[in-house]
């Protein structure tokens, strides 16, 4: 992958692959902009260089062109974030989108409509890439949450602009902190792993056996481990398939020398709500029709021994049902150990989608190393997959 620093845009039109997949309110302003501000260092690089813009990206999953996921709903938070005014196509392709390309001046940023209004573009049609690349000079890649999918623009558009396609700052970044935590990495690296299934996490828990020192289970997939290890969970969310799954991870990972932390107590209740009674509860020994819904303050503090020894730190989903207010002390706790950790010189990396609500709810994201933009990519990165939006850079 070449970096865009090593390139000058002066007088050329570049088209870059930016996330704009943004959450919208019913009234159809954005939630959050951080995917959008994310893209802000790329595209100011080209235009301070001196060249122009052209956005595109996906929103939703839109059947055919229904308006309600148009991109033109976000173009006052682009303009915004790039404090600069950014034209609109009210299509991907065509010939009223080819001249609004053409006028385009140096300085200048214009906006594609959202691609997925063209199965094209989801089904990676070569056609539909091709026309896309004809707009531009050079092809930029920004947009690491969709690294993992194969479609039109994030890889098969690649194949036109050899030696002219480039990646943007933040899926470099992306890139590079995954590969802190599976490769260069200081020692001793630690994964924390939580949410609520195993069977979503085991490439992930498999994959990483062979890189952490330590690893963190928590949150309900942790009462699967518990289970298959001889312990009563009472109602807590259990995989019962999984109990001999549970079992040969732990054994692999005794045999890699890889110390697995399990919660040791959880605050329980009967009921799935912030107004029920609570109880705090030996994990091995929870009561009949009472449920595990956060880690306890011993789990809390050998968590916290074990962030505060850890030079690299993964953290990919929550310990605990940080949403109900009665739940997420477990989850601040382990923000806050990471926060600590992070202070005295640990490389903290948070990604996967619940772990990110979680760090954005507690207002945590500045006070880590980095957050990751990209749910799926970053998972199947941490699955140890090479994903074709990256791969399609390189060739």
């Amino acid at each position: 992958m070449i970096s865009i620093d090593k390139q000058n845009f002066k007088g050329k039109k570049t088209i870059i692959r930016v996330d704009f997949n943004v959450p919208m309110s019913s009234s159809k302003t954005v939630l959050d902009p951080s995917r959008i501000h994310a893209a802000r260092s790329t595209i100011l690089k080209v235009i301070n260089d001196g060249g122009s813009c052209i956005l595109m990206s996906h929103l939703g999953r839109p059947e055919g062109k229904d308006q309600k996921f148009s991109l033109k709903h976000i173009v006052s938070e682009v303009e915004k974030t790039l404090n600069k005014s950014v034209f609109f196509a009210k299509d991907s392709i065509g010939e009223k989108t080819e001249k609004l390309v053409k006028s385009l001046q140096p300085g200048q940023v214009l906006m594609l409509e959202n691609l997925r209004f063209y199965k094209e573009e989801t089904e990676g049609n070569k056609l539909f890439a091709q026309k896309l690349a004809s707009y531009a000079d050079y092809y930029i890649n920004d947009a690491f949450g969709t690294a993992h999918r194969a479609h039109a623009s994030t890889t098969i558009i690649a194949q036109f602009f050899k030696n002219k396609k480039f990646s943007g700052h933040l899926l470099s970044k992306e890139v590079e902190a995954i590969k802190k935590v599976l490769e260069s990495g200081q020692k001793p690296v630690l994964a924390i792993l939580g949410g609520a299934k195993v069977s979503s996490k085991i490439t992930i828990i498999e994959s990483i056996i062979g890189k952490a020192d330590e690893i963190i289970l928590g949150g309900g997939m942790a009462f699967t481990f518990i289970k298959a290890l001889g312990g009563n969970i009472g109602n807590s969310i259990c995989e019962n398939d999984k109990l001999d799954l549970a079992l040969n991870i732990l054994k692999k990972a005794k045999l890699a020398d890889v110390k697995i932390h399990l919660p040791v107590d959880v605050i329980c209740s009967k009921e799935f709500s912030d107004t029920g009674i609570k109880t705090t509860e030996e994990i091995y020994n929870i009561p009949e029709n009472w449920q595990g819904l956060d880690a306890g303050p011993k789990s809390r503090a050998i968590f916290d021994k074990v962030v505060k020894r850890s030079k690299t730190i993964l953290w990919n989903g929550p310990i605990g049902v940080f949403e109900l207010e009665s739940f997420s002390e477990g989850t601040i706790s382990l923000g806050k150990s990471i926060i600590e950790s992070t202070k005295k010189g640990a490389f903290s990396l948070v990604g996967g989608g619940d772990s990110v609500a979680a760090v954005k709810k507690f207002n945590f994201q500045s006070k880590v190393s980095y957050v990751s933009t990209g749910g799926g990519a970053m998972l199947e990165s941490l699955e140890g997959k090479e994903l074709p939006g990256i791969i399609a850079l390189s060739n």
